[in-house]
């Protein structure tokens, strides 16, 4: 696709290359089997299960079914050390993922006329997501492994819409179908709607140039923590990772609430949030990997980062004059350029991500992009309470420049295309595993501390704004000695968190001074 003289390919040329590449055309097809499972897990069956009237505290309990994708990290490193016999390194276990989306989907159906059995069925929705979120993990490898460099733009674009379609076929018309339907019909559709795929995967062509697997689990583990931490500007770049779509998450966390305070009815907001919305972000992040190939990667992270920070300063407009139309606009605006943000950020996460580690370091990576999303509720409910609506939103821009510093960082406006590589070790004397071990095992509890008390403090938060004050040590309990599921994912999160600050801080340390004995981490 790129000339002899390594010219840039035209935006027109890289759109026919999409029609014509089967490659391309695979990659953005797998995507909609990844967005299907989400959908029904995470919205269809807790609505299937309230339309049966089941208790509220056990649809809780299908929380449970959610934990896989959150989780997947954990079991990503066995996909990059052990390749099944056969379709290469990734297809094989997207194959393998696939029919047991398509096994536990017809169990699923077929227990469907009995919705009381709860039991089976929220075993079933966990079992679904087990098998998606392994399909992600693998599929997401796969991405990153057969793209071609000039290619990561569009396709990124390519499949995100079509997940975003996905998502919406199985968490919202599958609702509506099973009003007219029956849910039983329902489920047996969406079981049926992964065989198609089942072919894809099994044409889907295999890399160019496939590298060779870590050769021990360990290898496997330890291998993408160093890879990540010898990156040249490692820091920086992980914490823009985690800062780039702050203010993009937290304006859209209150979203909602606040559409409902400014007297908007519900239509107002379904229209704005569901179809606008969606169809903003899906042709954002579109037109946001398309950007990358015109412009490059550096100007398109610059771009869209500026345009996703002040698209909010239209909420604040909406809070000042509460009209339909400024809402739509609005609305329209800020869903496009998050998503002009997420296309970009899509090529940045494939081009950081090593092809021999492709599973673990975009789980990884992924999951720390995540965090912002996940923590960005209760301090927003305290700002809003402090300073109200419209100056909310203008605060939000400014919570854009933290991750725009790291950006310029390590690709300075004038960069159109970085290059990540992974530094040599360069400082002090190499490490011995004991010295390693007993500061990772530090590192490790540091992190298990500050994330125990992060959570207790956005409990005092939420605490704090129902008026019973401020007090995070108060809010230790739940965590330290859980009794319910949501306490006891929770708690496990919190060890998680502790377990990789351990191997993270190995890992830089590993890498910017070097192991005793260690090889070098390369792609």
């Amino acid at each position: 696709m790129t000339s002899e003289r390594g010219e840039r390919p035209s935006t027109w040329d890289s759109l026919v290359e999409v029609a014509t590449s089967w490659r391309l055309a695979s990659v953005a097809l797998l995507s909609f089997s990844s967005g299907l499972p989400l959908g029904l897990v995470w919205i269809a069956i807790p609505a299937w299960m309230a339309r049966a009237g089941i208790d509220i505290k056990v649809i809780g309990l299908f929380t449970l079914a959610q934990a896989p994708w959150s989780f997947k990290f954990l079991w990503s490193p066995l996909m990059d050390r052990y390749p099944l016999p056969f379709l290469g390194r990734k297809r094989g276990w997207i194959l393998v993922s696939q029919v047991g989306l398509v096994g536990f989907g017809l169990w699923l159906a077929a227990v469907s006329r009995r919705p009381e059995a709860v039991l089976v069925i929220g075993s079933l929705a966990l079992a679904i997501g087990f098998a998606a979120a392994t399909h992600d993990i693998a599929y997401d490898g796969y991405t990153v492994e057969v793209l071609r460099r000039e290619e990561q733009g569009v396709a990124v674009g390519a499949k995100t819409a079509l997940y975003r379609v996905a998502m919406f076929v199985s968490g919202g018309a599958s609702i509506t179908l099973a009003a007219s339907w029956s849910w039983t019909v329902v489920n047996l559709l969406l079981a049926l709607a992964y065989l198609p795929f089942l072919f894809v995967t099994w044409r889907a062509p295999e890399p160019e140039a496939v590298p060779a697997p870590p050769r021990t689990l360990r290898d496997a583990v330890w291998g993408p923590f160093v890879g990540l931490m010898g990156q040249h500007r490692a820091v920086e770049i992980l914490a823009f990772v985690v800062l780039f779509k702050l203010s993009d998450n937290l304006t859209q966390a209150l979203l909602r609430p606040f559409f409902v305070k400014m007297g908007f009815s519900d239509l107002d907001v379904g229209v704005a949030t569901m179809s606008l919305g969606t169809g903003g972000i899906v042709v954002g992040v579109f037109l946001g990997g398309l950007l990358t190939q015109a412009a490059g990667l550096g100007r398109a992270l610059w771009i869209t980062g500026l345009l996703q920070m002040f698209s909010n300063l239209g909420y604040a407009v909406v809070a000042e004059v509460p009209s339909r139309p400024i809402l739509y606009a609005a609305q329209s605006f800020e869903y496009l350029t998050s998503g002009l943000g997420t296309g970009a950020f899509g090529v940045l996460l494939l081009r950081l991500t090593q092809k021999r580690f492709s599973a673990t370091q975009y789980a990884l990576l992924s999951s720390l992009f995540s965090l912002p999303r996940i923590l960005a509720g209760p301090p927003t409910g305290l700002l809003v309470d402090a300073i109200g609506w419209r100056d909310f939103f203008i605060f939000t821009v400014l919570t854009g420049i933290p991750g725009l510093l790291m950006l310029h960082r390590f690709v300075p406006w004038g960069v159109q295309d970085p290059e990540f590589h992974v530094a040599a070790p360069s400082r002090g004397r190499p490490l011995t595993v004991v010295g390693l071990g007993l500061r990772a095992l530090l590192g490790g509890a540091l992190g298990w501390g500050a994330s125990l008390m992060t959570m207790a403090s956005l409990e005092a938060m939420r605490a704090s704004r129902a008026g019973r004050g401020f007090h995070p040590l108060d809010q230790l309990g739940p965590f330290l000695h859980p009794s319910t599921t949501g306490q006891w994912i929770t708690s496990l999160g919190l060890v998680v968190v502790g377990l990789f600050t351990a191997l993270g801080l190995a890992a830089a340390l590993a890498a910017r001074r070097g192991m005793v004995g260690a090889e070098p981490v390369s792609d």
